[in-house]
C-alpha cells in the first residue's frame, strides 16, 4: 500500500476511474501505536461513536464473520460485508462480489503508525451504475481524520 502511486498527500484521499472499476484510498500517519488503531477498527459496534462517517455497524469484525455496515453516504442502505482478511495489527480486509476495502498498518516503530485505507469497486457491469455511486474522497478524508484524532487522543491517556 505505501509504494501505490496514487496516494497523494497526508489524510488526502485520491480516486483512480477506469471503465470496469473505481479505486479510492488515503493514507495518514498517525501517533499511535497499530494495537490502538486496530482496537478501533475492529471493534463494531464502536465506530459511531469515534467515526462520523458511519451510521452504524452490527456484527463481529472476525475473520469469515459478516458484518452489516450503514454509512453517511447513503444512510438508507444497509451493506452486508463479509470479512475477508484479519491479519491482526496490520490488515483487515471486507467486502461484497462488487470489491473490497482494504486498511493497512505500518508501525514506523517510534509511535506512530501508517494507516492507508483502499476501496476497490468494480466488476464486469460497473459501467451501467457507476454514475449512481458517490465519490468516496470526502468520505474517506474524513475517516481518516477521525480515526487519527481518535487514535492520539488514547495515545495521549496513556
Amino acid at each position: 500500500m505505501a509504494n501505490t502511486p496514487y496516494l497523494t498527500q497526508d489524510g488526502k484521499a485520491n480516486t483512480v476511474k477506469k471503465l470496469f472499476s473505481r479505486e479510492t484510498s488515503v493514507s495518514i500517519t498517525i501517533d499511535a501505536d497499530p494495537s490502538i488503531i486496530w482496537a478501533l477498527l475492529t471493534t463494531a459496534s464502536d465506530y459511531p461513536r469515534w467515526n462520523s462517517t458511519i451510521v452504524s455497524i452490527e456484527g463481529t469484525i472476525s475473520p469469515n464473520e459478516k458484518i452489516k455496515l450503514t454509512s453517511t453516504l447513503d444512510p438508507k442502505r444497509v451493506f452486508t460485508l463479509q470479512i475477508k482478511q484479519v491479519d491482526p495489527e496490520k490488515k483487515l480486509v471486507w467486502g461484497d462480489s462488487m470489491g473490497n476495502r482494504i486498511y493497512a498498518l505500518t508501525s514506523s516503530g517510534k509511535g506512530s503508525t501508517r494507516f492507508s485505507m483502499t476501496e476497490k469497486i468494480g466488476g464486469p457491469l460497473f459501467p451501467l451504475f457507476a454514475k449512481m455511486i458517490p465519490p468516496f474522497d470526502q468520505s474517506f478524508n474524513q475517516f481518516a481524520a477521525d480515526l487519527k484524532k481518535e487514535a492520539e487522543r488514547i495515545m495521549n491517556m496513556k
